[in-house]
């Protein structure tokens, strides 16, 4: 059975454009990256959690926002790795500098024995349609294009 994740993406409307919050996830793995590193908030639902909750639960912890509603449903899709991402876009605002998350622990250097902790996203940043395209984990792209979509037949 795939692993599956919920998660937000959080937009809004700046000088007329669709601007979307991602996530760059922290650790020593992705110090480096950049392109294609980048992704929604999100995380693993825990056992038998709505899916909704979950997603609303990952965003507050790792970017410290409480995610307001109403929430869309985007339609799932599947990483290179297997997993499948649940996600809803909400309309929202917020200060990336100002995002808090949550830390993990893991054996770092490899081999050593010592655990240390890493932010779960060690940064957030607003980025226009056309360069989330280029930074977000490739497949999640398919949100940004369901937004789009959504956005270009709103009501002017």
């Amino acid at each position: 059975m795939p692993r599956i994740s919920a998660g937000l993406l959080m937009y809004r409307i700046k000088d007329g454009d669709v601007e979307v919050l991602l996530a760059h996830p922290g650790g020593p793995y992705f110090v480096n990256k950049d392109d294609g590193a980048w992704t929604i908030p999100k995380g693993e639902p825990d056992a038998g959690e709505d899916l909704l909750v979950a997603a609303q639960r990952e965003f507050a912890e790792e970017t410290g926002v409480t995610p307001i509603g109403p929430f869309v449903p985007l339609k799932p899709i599947q990483q290179k790795g297997g997993k499948i991402v649940y996600a809803w876009a909400f309309r929202g605002d917020c200060d990336p500098a100002a995002v808090k998350s949550n830390t993990f622990a893991m054996e770092w250097p490899p081999k050593s024995g010592r655990q240390e902790e890493f932010p779960e996203i060690d940064r957030a940043e607003f980025f226009g349609l056309t360069a989330a395209r280029r930074k977000i984990k490739p497949g999640q792209e398919a949100f940004l294009d369901e937004l789009e979509a959504m956005s270009d037949n709103r009501p002017a």
